[in-house]
């Protein structure tokens, strides 16, 4: 009978897709109609440059990741080029270990970035459930704002923060000079090359450094360190977990266009719009595909391929037009052979599911009611996943 209605609803779901959506109030001006969505063809994650066929795992971790990864940052994201600073440090600048009434941990850490405490640098706020002391408490690291930090410690889990301004702040003008980017580039330049990593590769940079200082700490699980970002911050952490393995899972919120949705598609948000109002996100070779987008040698399917095999999960909202959620959901969809590849169930549908009946396996999926924001039903589908996959058991309500 469940699987009955499914199928209905999933049947007129197609159907209302085939009517452009009633737009919200302040939606920015954009193609919104399903039926002038153009055809395109994507490129395969599983055919390499050479044209040779990926097969097997082997073949896929020792060269097709790497090349899809090069891809990415020469097109897209911009080269990192600095990893873990020569000279690094961190300090715990305070600790209460029966913080909100007993029932956690919470820290202050600096992070210096150079050898000179009075240098760039990061601070990371974290809270643990006070039982970390005992047993090592797996945390969802987030760039800049996240849920109340009691909801995840009634589930287990801590919470790891940090402001992304630290790292660059988020202006279309000047971020670059007051950037990290800036601190490790050469004394004379004045602007990043055209193949450099733009704010976004900063701030996922920074995702890195903090997990830098979490395999340090003992009350934290540093194999079930899960990366979340919402919007523009879920275009850092799938950026962030493509690029660091040692994130076990990542969650991404309505990070589409640059994030989690398939760009040839030009629906809502584009590439061209995108690099117009954020120029400093992306690299400056990305805007030359602003007019050609199909000559894109990737698209987002193959950045949540980038994290296979560990899980993934792609969430949406169903009045968030301008992040085209159908797109997020053929991006997920198409990156399901790589998982495929390592022997894992990805969406397991073959269709956008209904409002709120989340799916998938190792590749999570969700569409739910409401607009451009993280809810808590998002962060039920989110702990619940994370659950399954790290083993976490609930504690009693």
């Amino acid at each position: 009978m469940r699987i009955g209605l499914c199928l209905l609803l999933t049947f007129w779901c197609n159907v209302v897709l085939a009517v452009p959506p009633k737009l919200p109030r302040g939606m920015p001006p954009g193609q919104y109609d399903e039926e002038k969505v153009p055809e395109f063809n994507l490129p395969d994650p599983l055919v390499m440059l050479n044209g040779e066929k990926v097969n097997d795992v082997n073949t896929w971790k020792g060269k097709r990741r790497l090349e899809i990864l090069e891809l990415f940052e020469k097109h897209v994201y911009g080269r990192t080029v600095i990893g873990r600073p020569h000279g690094m440090t961190s300090k715990v600048a305070s600790e209460d270990r029966s913080g909100l009434n007993g029932r956690a941990i919470i820290k202050n850490v600096s992070i210096y970035f150079t050898a000179k405490t009075d240098g760039p640098r990061m601070n990371v706020n974290i809270t643990l459930p006070v039982d970390a002391a005992k047993r090592p408490a797996p945390v969802f690291l987030i760039p800049g704002w996240g849920p109340d930090p009691q909801a995840l410690i009634r589930r287990g889990y801590g919470l790891v923060t940090f402001n992304p301004w630290q790292i660059e702040p988020d202006t279309r003008q000047g971020s670059y000079e007051k950037s990290i980017r800036k601190v490790f580039s050469d004394p004379d330049q004045t602007r990043p090359e055209r193949d450099e990593w733009g704010a976004i590769g900063a701030w996922a940079w920074g995702m890195s450094r903090a997990m830098d200082y979490i395999v340090t700490d003992a009350d934290i699980d540093a194999n079930k360190v899960c990366v979340f970002g919402f919007s523009r911050y879920g275009k850092t952490a799938m950026w962030a977990g493509a690029q660091d393995p040692r994130f076990a899972i990542v969650f991404s919120g309505q990070s589409g266009c640059g994030g989690q949705v398939l760009v040839r598609r030009g629906f809502g948000e584009t590439v061209k719009s995108m690099n117009g109002y954020a120029p400093h996100w992306f690299c400056g070779n990305f805007k030359s595909y602003n007019y050609r987008v199909n000559d894109l040698p990737v698209d987002w399917h193959m950045l949540i391929a980038l994290i296979a095999p560990r899980p993934v999960y792609i969430a949406v909202a169903e009045e968030d037009y301008w992040g085209d959620p159908r797109g997020s959901f053929l991006a997920a969809k198409d990156a399901e052979p790589v998982y495929k590849l390592f022997g894992k169930r990805g969406l397991e549908v073959n269709e956008m599911p209904p409002v709120e009946m989340p799916v998938g396996d190792f590749i999570g999926f969700h569409s739910r009611k409401g607009g451009h924001s993280i809810t808590d039903y998002d962060w039920q589908q989110f702990l619940s996943f994370a659950d399954r996959h790290l083993g976490i058991t609930k504690p009693p309500k």
